[in-house]
């Protein structure tokens, strides 16, 4: 009975995080418990240690006496997790770099290539992220750091990876200068392979900056988010 408990609170979790990554629970969303309960079919239990464990990793925030919401995104904490998602995933890739071998130059072809030939946007849905591709966006950037050997490092870094796929998933529908990304991935790959730990990072820099240039001038300059729960925190 443990087990099977354990088993429903793992899929809820993966459920829930997997709509929040992907801002179909929209930042500041207030997440009322018994619409999930009807809507996957989990116990209260089960939904309930969900939450918990999302609120954990920042990405739910319990309000006392009010239940749980999705956590907002700031202007502040794009700027903060920017920078720190940048120092992490250089270091990861220049200690990747160093350490790789043919397997993980392979690994990073095949799943670039993949990516490649993934649309963006959903098919059904151009504001939206295509799940299809967001999962092989996952797997290039896993596949570059592949052969970093510090786990603690690789941890956190996956950590910083979650919670930038949010703002990613709100910056597709803003990107009035359509990024080629890529043109993006191709250069962190191979400036990777072709060991020159410089000029992927300098590649992966430019990555993650350009999302965020997208957000904030589309708060700003066009005042796109202003409606949204995304603003400048003192």
């Amino acid at each position: 009975m443990a087990a099977k408990t354990q088993n429903l609170t793992a899929q809820a979790y993966e459920k829930v995080r997997s709509d929040i990554l992907a801002c179909r629970l929209r930042p500041g969303e207030k997440i009322k418990i018994s619409d999930l309960v009807s809507a996957l079919g989990f116990s209260l239990g089960a939904v309930r240690e969900a939450l918990s464990r999302l609120t954990s990793e920042g990405l739910v925030v319990a309000e006392p006496n009010k239940g749980y919401r999705v956590a907002s995104i700031t202007q502040s904490e794009l700027e903060d997790l920017t920078k720190t998602r940048i120092l992490i995933e250089c270091r990861c890739l220049e200690n990747a770099i160093e350490n790789g071998d043919l397997k993980w130059e392979t690994g990073i072809v095949s799943t670039q290539f993949e990516l490649s030939r993934i649309s963006l946007q959903d098919p059904d849905d151009p504001d939206r992220v295509n799940e299809d591709w967001a999962a092989a966006h996952n797997r290039f950037h896993t596949a570059l750091v592949s052969a970093c050997n510090s786990p603690w490092l690789l941890r956190i870094r996956e950590t910083l990876f979650a919670q930038s796929e949010r703002y990613r998933s709100v910056s597709v529908p803003l990107d009035s200068r359509k990024r080629d990304v890529t043109a993006e991935h191709k250069a962190i790959a191979d400036a990777a392979i072709g060991r020159d730990k410089t000029a992927a990072s300098i590649a992966m820099r430019e990555h993650l900056e350009l999302t965020t240039r997208i957000l904030i001038d589309a708060v700003v300059n066009d005042g796109a988010l202003e409606t949204k729960p995304m603003h400048k925190q003192s």
